[in-house]
């Protein structure tokens, strides 16, 4: 088994450890999850899937929330 796997973040390749959350692999990119509705850039908080700022969407599924998601091959994650 590989240690490492490729995924797609708002339309780049990604190479992780395998294990590493959703939320932590956009974190890596240096790119938002969601926008706000005042505008604002938001990013995971609690990391434990309770405040929802974590939310993107993954393999198409709208409101993900990434922090309680691991990565997983040929997986595609966008910015909402």
């Amino acid at each position: 088994m590989p240690d490492r796997i490729l995924l797609m973040v708002n339309e780049r390749p990604l190479s992780v450890e395998r294990g590493t959350s959703v939320a932590a692999a956009m974190m890596m990119t240096g790119t938002h999850c969601r926008i706000s509705v005042g505008g604002e850039p938001r990013a995971p908080l609690c990391g434990m899937g309770i405040c929802f700022e974590c939310r993107a969407i993954v393999n198409g599924c709208l409101h993900a929330r990434t922090c309680q998601m691991v990565c997983e091959p040929g997986m595609e994650v966008h910015s909402q």
